[in-house]
């Protein structure tokens, strides 16, 4: 899984706390990340339709419907694909040991342990939304955390 996913929720979880539509330079600078690089898990997000951008001198993002039916899968497929985490390269079919096709036939072993830990990881993240992380956040740092991140959003930019 790439970085992208841990930025990409950050910004969703930030982005329960307002009303208003934040630019991306003010949420680069609030995880002290490169505005490019944040930029592109926006886009992702945007591509996605889990976030869309407002143009204008008030533009930035917001979340496209209720931190409730945002998932963390939703998040992790917007910014990393959907495609599974584990990609098979029939390593048994190299070497000087090498199986034949015919015996590859089925999934080896290592695949099929993969793919059902995917299955199972995949349920979970389907099962946690963006509005449990704030939750968490909340009950992680205390009532005024979120509310605190709204407000420095909505202050001018130093």
């Amino acid at each position: 899984m790439s970085g992208g996913v841990e930025w990409a929720l950050h910004c969703c979880v930030v982005l329960t706390s307002v009303e208003e539509p934040v630019p991306a330079a003010r949420l680069a600078q609030l995880h002290d990340v490169s505005p490019s690089y944040l930029a592109k898990q926006l886009q992702a997000l945007s591509r996605a339709g889990l976030v869309r951008s407002v143009q204008g001198k008030a533009g930035g993002y917001v979340l496209t419907r209720s931190p409730e039916l945002i998932t963390v899968l939703d998040v992790v497929e917007a910014v990393d694909g959907p495609g599974p985490a584990f990609v098979c390269t029939e390593i048994r079919r190299r070497g000087p040991m090498a199986a034949s096709p015919e015996a590859c036939a089925t999934p080896c072993a290592i695949r099929r342990a993969m793919a059902g830990a995917e299955a199972v990881w995949r349920e979970a993240l389907r099962d946690v939304s963006v509005a449990d992380l704030a939750r968490d956040v909340t009950s992680d740092y205390g009532p005024g955390a979120l509310a605190g991140i709204s407000a420095w959003l909505g202050a001018a930019e130093a």
